[in-house]
């Protein structure tokens, strides 16, 4: 099936609770910067609104389980941490062909029995609830970390939907079965859980290492650590990856690793493009990036890092200026402790 792990099928009216839920996020101000969030929040929070001529929404998980221990990298104060998701090529790229290619398959088995059908596929850019509807079409459940879970996946696996005006039977939605663990909630480095199955984003590593713009809050930067882009702690530390399903598309194996924090500290922006060509990362930009970067370099308590920031310190993008000066600043309190 195109290599997908899962697939499941429920009505785009499944997720009945979902626009509330939306409402009381974006209410709280916990979407940051995001504001496509509350933008088209009428399609977002109901996929009947999006495409009303859709009768159900196949929900795909796509595996990419990491074949290392994730974690193993935040010992590593001269290298920065990249999420697993972003080690190899882009899984919008990837999942969305598939999605293409499954739903011409459809559209003539359809035409091949004289119904007429359309789709529209979605890859994470669209005003989509995803984990909401995964878990409608029974893939899995939004855990703790508000992020989907399956009994027989775990946590690492993408998620894709094809819309179709075609009415097929539909699964049962998946229970929740975390239980009394809250494993995720605990590692959080920022405290990004308020309570169970609530985030705020605005705590949260992965939004602040990839959408959040300027410098990040100064009580935050220490517990940034080494991560660089996004982070994989809540994900980890999940009881139910020890049923993770191995990755089978090889585009999604490690190529980026883990980085030298000087190295990465030192590109300009065609250095940046170049390198990150075909990932994930490339999207966020050099400005951003380096401002990760410099993070870590601050965070290291490695003074042979020093150079690489001090350099940084009269960039032309202020962001990037500014965690210059504060990884200087913080490398010498490091060196005066």
């Amino acid at each position: 099936m195109e290599g997908f792990s899962a697939v499941g099928f429920c009505a785009p009216s499944a997720i009945p609770e979902a626009a509330g839920r939306l409402a009381a996020f974006v209410a709280a101000g916990r979407h940051g910067q995001m504001g496509w969030m509350a933008e088209r929040m009428a399609w977002r929070g109901d996929p009947a609104a999006l495409w009303p001529e859709a009768r159900t929404v196949i929900m795909l998980a796509e595996v990419y389980s990491p074949g290392y221990d994730p974690l193993a990298v935040l010992a590593q104060k001269a290298r920065g941490a990249v999420s697993c998701y972003a080690q190899g090529r882009d899984y919008h790229d990837l999942v969305k062909k598939r999605l293409k290619r499954l739903g011409r398959w459809l559209i003539e088995a359809a035409r091949k029995v004289s119904v007429p059908a359309e789709i529209k596929v979605f890859v994470d850019t669209a005003p989509v609830m995803e984990k909401p509807l995964g878990q409608a079409a029974g893939l899995g459940w939004q855990g703790k970390h508000t992020n989907l879970v399956s009994r027989d996946l775990g946590s690492w696996f993408f998620l894709g939907a094809i819309f179709t005006t075609l009415d097929l039977p539909k699964d049962e939605a998946e229970t929740d079965h975390c239980g009394s663990c809250r494993a995720c909630l605990d590692i959080c480095p920022t405290g990004a859980f308020p309570a169970p199955y609530q985030l705020d984003a605005r705590r949260c590593i992965s939004y602040l290492t990839i959408e959040h713009r300027g410098p990040v809050d100064e009580e935050l930067r220490p517990l940034l650590g080494n991560r660089i882009y996004g982070c994989d702690d809540c994900l980890a530390v999940c009881p139910w990856n020890k049923f993770a399903a191995r990755a089978r598309e090889t585009g999604y194996a490690a190529r980026v690793g883990a980085p030298d924090l000087a190295e990465l500290a030192a590109l300009d922006d065609a250095a940046f493009r170049a390198r990150f060509a075909g990932s994930p990362i490339k999207r966020i930009g050099r400005g951003r990036f380096v401002r990760n970067v410099l993070y870590a370099i601050g965070n290291s308590g490695l003074s042979r890092l020093e150079p690489a920031a001090r350099a940084l310190c009269s960039d032309p993008d202020p962001a990037v200026a500014d965690a210059a000066s504060w990884a200087v600043a913080r490398l010498a309190d490091t060196r005066r402790d």
